[in-house]
């Protein structure tokens, strides 16, 4: 019964579960521990089956770390409609949300692969590119001039902002009200440390 619900999936579909279970993987664990055998394990299938999907361990890596960031980066997805300082406050407030409900994933994002591969790090990278495009955004509407430091300060503050989610939204009782407010406090200080053009 079980193979017969295996062949039924497409190669599309079967090659989406394999990534959704190594994504659920980081929920409980660091990527580093997701292999090919323990995966294939998890899905009943065989090992040729992951390698024919996606060639490596750095491949299967890439697909799950590539995943997962694009789930975080659609949930915090700012609101197009709201002016500036709603919208950002809209989105930190989705930001510490997603950190909340998705810890473990969060952790193994910004933390865990630290080590990883270089072409996982850089799908990190974009992630922490477009949230820093996320904010510039704002702060252009409102005003601001569009200067390198601009950009450099608002680079900086998202890496500084994860350091903020990781102590204060994994494992604590902190309001969510008040890391959104601090976060957004830090980023109006950031701006504000820019000299005008």
């Amino acid at each position: 019964m079980d193979s017969d619900r295996r062949t039924r999936l497409t190669p599309d579909e079967r090659r989406a579960q394999l990534v959704a279970l190594g994504v659920a993987h980081l929920a409980d664990q660091p990527l580093d521990t997701l292999t090919i055998e323990e995966l294939s394990a998890r899905a009943g299938v065989s090992r040729a089956l992951l390698f024919h999907y996606f060639g490596s361990k750095q491949g299967l890596h890439r697909e799950v770390v590539r995943t997962a960031r694009d789930s975080m980066l659609h949930a915090t997805e700012p609101v197009p409609e709201l002016p500036p300082r709603e919208r950002l406050r809209d989105t930190l407030t989705r930001i510490v949300a997603f950190v909340r409900d998705h810890s473990g994933t969060f952790y193994s994002l910004v933390r865990g692969i630290a080590s990883g591969d270089e072409e996982v790090r850089v799908v990190i990278e974009e992630a922490r590119a477009e949230q820093a495009e996320r904010v510039l955004a704002v702060f252009l509407e409102l005003g601001a001039a569009d200067t390198p430091l601009l950009r450099i300060g608002l680079r900086s503050w998202i890496a500084f902002a994860e350091d903020v989610l990781v102590a204060s939204a994994i494992g604590t009782d902190l309001p969510s009200e008040s890391i959104v407010a601090f976060l957004e406090r830090s980023a109006n200080g950031v701006v504000e440390a820019v000299p005008a053009a």
